[in-house]
């Protein structure tokens, strides 16, 4: 009898599995509508707890899907070893169910009653749905293994993993609960904030910190954490989490997001980054809760404590990902009698710090600050940086002093009412900020043109490549920059730091400066006729802005009109995927490459 069973398994173990995989997307679906019921719309108490019973039934099919997958697998120790985080979910949720049904005790709710939660019951509510975000987590990234079988390139499938996502935060700012008052917030509004939180940019149409609820923050914070770091480098880093194979078109994809050298090295880095994100955003939070002013707030403080820890994290996150978002009205210019946030230098200082970490790029973190490379470094001296590494970091720093400097010297008489120190960081912070993200402690507004000029140069060179900077990039600013005076002086060859750089890789360098002009002058060129009772300075501030998903503005964000707002929606997209990545994914490719035309001689310059 038990070797008909084994020869059932066996016959229909594809089959069967394929079912549940289908039944566990569906179930993942309903799930993910009922959370979306209870957070999103204003429901009863009665109306909550039916829902919550439904989700009840959501635990149940999940845990029989995995049951009968575990059954039907041939080799079921092999495949318990490979799902052991699963198998911990729903082991433990398969005891709380238990004891629930034979003795009606809630292990969770029984734990926040010991623990004298002020709600025990909503902090509930809210436990059960985050243990069933995870578990539509965990389907997702599985059917996202399955990306290997779609036939269109990896660019393609990297730009659409950012539409999905912005489309997807559209969606749930629209959410009546989102917003302030009972209204929703309308689709063209909420579409700029999805693209502009998603792409990292910062610009804003409404006031975040005001205009949205604690739910809308953390939607923000969501599309800011996912854009950063896209949302196809963390389906990855969970696939490989769980034990789940990554196929060779997803580490493709990959390898274009990070700038990895190679496919290989392309899954190890994203380990790296992954935990390297979380714990510099971690440091960056606890430094930022600790450094905020003690007459910040109601009565010489946050109203609360989880408010303090929240803005902390927000800030953190936000500066990593180099977003520019803040949750204070006029962001850190804010100067209100009770929260003068522009003159908070510790806190402008750490968030620097975080936003120059944020653009330097992940390859560039890890190999100058990897423990093991420094070790190694230190044993060997001749063990030196990775030539992009070293670019990355020592232009950076120029173009940092650059900015610095600049701003210490155009904008001087703005700076007089603070110490020379004081001034010195405001000026540091504002370099930092207008090569990558949107915050902003000087009113760019009332700048000298001199100092608009400038940013805009900043704001375009940008960051480092594989970072959550946006911009031309700082190592193809240099290599277009190094190859035009070569070809001035006569030089063949391209050299940095005793390397040759390849002519392909110069091609690539300058066609991404061609798409970039070209991209922004024809959006400058739309603006101009869309928002033709604005001045054309300030038209160029917000596309090259919003190009490089730098977020700063001079104050005209909020009054562009529709087809204004959907130019910069469009900019802030392609500066985020890059223009690059873009024309890659809407060629065709070049059948072949083996014939060559005489050669033509005509006049140029």
């Amino acid at each position: 009898m038990l070797n008909k069973f084994e020869a059932f398994v066996i016959q229909a173990g594809e089959r069967v599995l394929a079912y549940l995989k289908w039944i566990g997307y569906i179930n993942s679906l309903v799930a993910v509508v009922l959370l979306i019921y209870r957070y999103g719309f204003f429901l009863t108490p009665e109306e909550t707890a039916q829902i919550f019973r439904r989700i009840d039934v959501q635990f149940l099919i999940y845990i029989l899907i995995f049951v009968a997958r575990v059954s039907f697998t041939p080799n079921r120790l092999l495949f318990l070893r490979g799902h052991w985080f699963q198998v911990l979910l729903y082991s433990s949720i398969t005891l709380y169910g238990s004891v629930n049904y034979l003795f009606g005790i809630k292990l969770s709710l029984f734990v926040f009653r010991a623990l004298e939660m002020s709600n025990p019951v909503l902090s509930n509510q809210h436990f059960m749905s985050i243990y069933l975000v995870i578990m539509v987590g965990m389907v997702i990234t599985e059917a996202s293994t399955k990306i290997s079988e779609l036939q269109i390139k990896p660019a393609t499938t990297f730009i659409l993993s950012f539409i999905i996502l912005i489309l997807m935060g559209t969606g749930l700012l629209m959410l009546p609960t989102m917003t302030q008052g009972y209204e929703s917030m309308n689709f063209l509004d909420a579409l700029f904030t999805s693209a502009s939180a998603s792409c990292v940019t910062g610009l804003a149409v409404v006031d975040t910190g005001t205009f949205f609820t604690m739910k809308g923050h953390l939607v923000i914070l969501f599309l800011i954490q996912l854009g950063g770091l896209g949302i196809v480098s963390f389906a990855t880093f969970f696939a490989t989490f769980l034990a789940k194979g990554v196929s060779l078109k997803h580490q493709s994809i990959i390898q274009d997001f990070l700038s990895s050298e190679s496919l290989s090295g392309a899954k190890g880095l994203l380990r790296q980054i992954v935990f390297l994100t979380l714990l510099i955003e971690s440091l960056g939070f606890i430094a930022i809760y600790f450094a905020w002013d003690d007459d910040l707030g109601e009565a010489d403080k946050f109203a609360t404590t989880g408010e303090r820890v929240f803005y902390s994290l927000f800030h953190s996150v936000s500066a990593f990902c180099n977003a520019g978002f803040s949750l204070f009205t006029d962001g850190l210019y804010n100067n209100d009698t009770d929260k003068q946030i522009r003159k908070m230098y510790l806190v402008h200082f750490i968030i620097a710090l975080l936003i120059i970490f944020g653009s330097m790029g992940f390859s560039t973190i890890t190999d100058a600050f990897s423990p093991k490379l420094i070790r190694e470094r230190i044993r060997h001296p001749w063990k030196k940086w990775k030539i992009g590494t070293k670019i990355s970091i020592q232009y950076s720093m120029i173009l940092l002093l650059v900015g610095t400097i600049g701003y210490m010297i155009l904008e001087f008489d703005k700076l007089t009412d603070r110490t020379i120190i004081e001034a010195l960081i405001t000026s540091f912070f504002q370099s930092t900020v207008t090569r990558t993200a949107g915050f902003n402690t000087m009113d760019f507004g009332a700048m000298k043109d001199a100092t608009i000029i400038m940013t805009l140069f900043l704001m375009f060179v940008g960051g480092s490549p594989g970072s959550t900077a946006g911009g031309l990039k700082v190592n193809t600013f240099v290599l277009v920059t190094l190859s035009s005076y070569g070809s001035i002086r006569g030089q063949k060859n391209i050299t940095i730091g005793k390397r040759n750089i390849p002519t392909d890789l110069v091609s690539k360098a300058f066609s991404i400066l061609m798409f970039s002009v070209t991209y922004n002058i024809l959006a400058i060129f739309f603006l101009s006729l869309t928002e033709s009772d604005k001045e054309i300075l300030t038209l160029v501030f917000e596309q090259v802005s919003a190009f490089a998903t730098v977020g700063i503005s001079m104050g005209i964000t909020g009054d562009l009109s529709t087809l204004g707002k959907v130019i910069i929606i469009i900019s802030m997209f392609v500066g985020r995927v890059g223009t690059l990545t873009l024309a890659l994914a809407l060629s065709k490719s070049v059948k072949t490459n083996s014939f060559r035309y005489p050669d033509a001689h005509f006049m140029v310059g």
